[in-house]
């Protein structure tokens, strides 16, 4: 019989562990990653010229499907992208198991911290260990550098994402961007959490997965995003995280008909109506406003 003490290590061990929010993919989701991988490569660039890997190709591209209008990366010959790790945001904390120690290029803060702050959640940050998201677009200026900025597309901050990662599908958000820190302009990445939840834990901030097969789906809309009410942005554990996520995320997959039914609706230009529909998501709309204001305005 198992005494207390272990009963209580197992217990914490399986609240640690991002393995268990993990879900097979849904037909419809499978097909539309078979569609992508099939077409070779993408027939709708938005932005081209990044890596996946440093020694690779720059033949990756940010694209836009014209019957769902989700983006997603992909590169030629079928390629997609692979899964860098990211252990930027808030360090330490109740899920830091020392893996993310091994990464050489960790910062103390995400793209969008200032949001997550301000949704007054007992949280200054996203954390890696915790929340599942991904980096996604490319911020700076730097000669030679290729930037793409999601917002002008549709896709908001810290929105949904949807990620397939072999026979999985893992729910995360827009967390990050590639920044200039590195030579060349790189595309594929995640937080360790959710690469947890692809691959397991030999995963640790230095060592991810190398294949291009990994296929990160954006959604443009304000629907696309929970905010301060809709995820518990305050949760100890990527589990408890990843599952107050999962309805909306479910919902969003089912634009990836093959028809585009389950879409949201589209401006003259292209781009999602913004709406408030989704609870809790209009304080994220209106400090991304506010995020945006300061960086146009201020010299």
């Amino acid at each position: 019989m198992l005494s207390q003490t272990t009963l209580q290590l197992l217990a914490t061990s399986l609240a640690l562990s991002p393995l268990a929010a993990a879900r097979d993919v849904p037909a419809n989701v499978r097909n539309f990653y078979n569609t992508v991988k099939g077409r070779g490569q993408c027939p709708n660039k938005l932005a081209s010229g990044f890596y996946a890997q440093q020694n690779g190709p720059g033949n990756f591209a940010y694209c836009q499907d014209s019957a769902s209008n989700v983006l997603y990366i992909q590169g030629t010959g079928g390629a997609l992208a692979d899964m860098d790790i990211d252990c930027d945001g808030r360090q330490g904390g109740p899920a830091d198991d020392g893996r993310c120690g091994k990464s050489d290029d960790t910062q103390s803060i995400t793209s969008f911290a200032d949001t997550v702050r301000g949704y007054n959640k007992g949280i200054s940050d996203l954390d890696a260990k915790i929340h599942p998201y991904v980096v996604f677009g490319n911020a700076g200026e730097r000669s030679g550098f290729k930037s793409f900025d999601p917002q002008a597309h549709g896709v908001k901050p810290l929105s949904i994402m949807a990620v397939v990662c072999g026979d999985k599908l893992i729910y995360g958000v827009w967390g990050d961007e590639n920044g200039t820190d590195g030579s060349k302009s790189m595309v594929g990445e995640a937080s360790i959490s959710l690469a947890t939840a692809c691959y397991g834990k030999s995963i640790n901030g230095n060592s991810g997965h190398d294949e291009t097969d990994v296929l990160y789906i954006a959604f443009p809309g304000s629907e696309a995003v929970p905010g301060a009410d809709g995820a518990a942005w305050g949760a100890s554990s990527y589990d408890a995280f990843e599952k107050s996520i999962q309805a909306k995320g479910d919902q969003l997959i089912q634009r990836l008909g093959g028809s585009g039914s389950g879409g949201s609706p589209t401006t003259t230009a292209g781009q999602p109506k913004p709406t408030c529909s989704w609870s809790g998501h209009c304080l994220g709309e209106l400090l991304t406003l506010q995020r945006l204001h300061v960086h146009i305005y201020l010299p």
